[in-house]
């Protein structure tokens, strides 16, 4: 298994990181390329890719075999969004031991309720996990990684849920007490305003990450004015292909023709190039023998 480097160490270069969402072998490949940091393994576009909803419908082992094809086809360290941890303490901890396995880099696990509903769904209903419990998941985690650059993200939901910023302070703080490495304060304004009172209150207690999807005319520069440490670009990767899938797919219905898709979609030598078809041919050629003419009786 591919080492994948170190999340610990990007955030010792206190300068802004940029993880690009995941949720295959070749979109984190793509990423890789593209020349981002790391990548997040997003939980909400895995399912979506498995045909799922983002509610734990799929179980950690069927993400876990997903990220095992993420980690073969990456060397960017992979941080894994692992929702509530799949249930208590004892979850998590096995959940960890796995990850390290796999030589994943981190799990962010948030201060939700097994089974959790994605952050950004407005119909849902979030329930927190009283803050004593989701430490334990903490110290759980980090008492089970086998790895010493693993890194434990602890999320506070408390913006999600309609709380003040004293309340998500007192419970980040609590969360880097029990041993968490990194906090991700989550949002769904469309301001970053709830970011922005966070960090006065922080003090760069340990590195922050931050999921700008619903603030996205926030730049970039100002989130690390503020001390934000990581940017996570959640979703996009997936949001993207499927607007093209669509496109195309309507147009094919429509015209019975791929006329005017081929312009639109990548060159198959593309593809055969991102399946790295090229390594295969000087394997097939160093381990093969060469092909013999079989010449009939």
């Amino acid at each position: 298994m591919r080492s994948g480097g170190s999340l610990r160490t990007l955030w010792l270069k206190n300068e802004l990181s940029f993880l690009m969402e995941a949720h295959n072998g070749l979109s984190a490949r793509i990423a890789e390329e593209a020349g981002f940091d790391g990548v997040w393994a997003s939980s909400l576009t895995i399912a979506a890719s498995l045909g799922l909803r983002d509610c734990n419908e799929a179980s950690w082992t069927q993400v876990l075999d997903v990220l095992e094809y993420m980690r073969d086809a990456c060397a960017r360290p992979i941080l894994m969004d692992g929702d509530t941890g799949y249930g208590n303490f004892n979850n998590v901890r096995r959940l960890v031991r796995k990850l390290g396995a796999r030589g994943i880099a981190g799990v962010c696990i948030e201060d939700k309720l097994f089974p959790k509903s994605n952050s950004l769904l407005e119909s849902a209903s979030h329930r927190l996990a009283e803050v004593d419990e989701f430490c334990g998941r903490i110290k759980a985690a980090k008492d089970h990684q086998t790895d010493p650059d693993f890194v434990v993200v602890a999320r506070t939901e408390a913006f999600i849920c309609g709380l003040e910023v004293g309340e998500a302070l007192r419970r980040a703080h609590a969360y880097r007490e029990a041993g968490a490495d990194a906090i991700l304060v989550h949002s769904r304004r469309d301001t970053a305003s709830d970011i922005d009172q966070f960090m006065r209150g922080w003090n760069r207690a340990c590195p922050v990450l931050v999921v700008p999807t619903t603030y996205y005319t926030t730049p970039s520069t100002q989130l690390a004015d503020w001390g934000v440490s990581t940017v996570i670009w959640a979703n996009h990767s997936l949001r993207a292909a499927i607007q093209s899938m669509q496109e195309v797919c309507q147009r094919l219905v429509t015209e019975k023709s791929l006329m005017h898709v081929q312009e639109r979609v990548v060159p198959l030598a593309e593809l055969f190039r991102l399946q790295q078809m090229d390594e295969l041919k000087e394997a097939e050629r160093r381990y093969l023998p060469p092909l013999r003419e079989v010449i009939p009786e």
